[in-house]
């Protein structure tokens, strides 16, 4: 998952961060309402989390700009403004979620995990292709019932795919999913997580579930199509 945390206290951005990488998240930090608006426009995001007060505008300005701008990022607003007003007008803006200061940690990466979900059509926290079952809570992988270990930037690869099925994603769009733009490898890395993923999904019985889109990238396949594939070539879709 890549975030945007919008915090202009450094010391509270610090201790964000530190939760949300302990859950696995690229984070990307601005400390100005102008400056997320401008990564928004740059960059895509899976979450933005929003401080309502800013040093140049205010966090509802943000949120009304992103919508204004066709921009649908989830939006989950972190502030130190509890009083009902300022949480029904965030919403009104069209934030998804409000969480008031101080917070549990554990309840904001929940919060995090069902925004996202929601955004992308799933309202459980259990994501299903075929016998293959992702825990976004845990990050376990099973593959009819039984676990399937992945490393880190496997899970990261196959959670992106699934949870925008039907979207065909660049190489260059795994590596700021997995990096945020920070010390990135060579492209071809992403062929190697993925090479190796497929391997492991195959072995389990899971056939031929990721595709690739000659020129383009990478793309997930329903699992009746999968086993089709895994018999012989197809004409679109083809395994790299």
């Amino acid at each position: 998952m890549r975030v945007l945390l919008v915090e202009d206290d450094l010391t509270a951005a610090r201790g964000i961060t530190m939760v949300l990488k302990s859950g696995q998240a690229v984070v990307d930090h601005a400390d100005t309402g102008e400056e997320a608006l401008e990564l928004l426009r740059h960059y895509e995001y899976d979450l933005v989390i929003l401080d309502l007060i800013l040093p140049d505008i205010e966090g509802y300005e943000v949120v009304r700009r992103m919508r204004l701008a066709r921009n649908n990022t989830p939006v989950l607003v972190l502030s130190g403004l509890s009083r009902p007003q300022a949480r029904v007008k965030a919403l009104g803006m069209g934030a998804d979620d409000v969480m008031s200061k101080p917070f549990d940690r554990a309840e904001l990466l929940a919060r995090m995990q069902a925004v996202v979900r929601r955004s992308k059509g799933f309202s459980q926290p259990t994501l299903r292709l075929g016998p293959v079952q992702l825990n976004l809570d845990s990050r376990d992988v099973l593959v009819h019932g039984q676990p399937v270990h992945l490393t880190g930037k496997e899970y990261a690869i196959l959670e992106l795919l699934v949870l925008r099925k039907g979207m065909v994603l660049t190489k260059e769009a795994f590596l700021n999913h997995l990096y945020g733009g920070m010390d990135e490898p060579e492209m071809k890395i992403i062929d190697v997580f993925v090479c190796k993923l497929r391997k492991k999904l195959a072995f389990a019985g899971a056939g031929n579930v990721i595709g690739t889109v000659w020129g383009r990238g990478y793309t997930v396949r329903d699992f009746n199509e999968a086993a089709v594939v895994a018999k012989g070539p197809a004409r679109q879709l083809t395994a790299a």
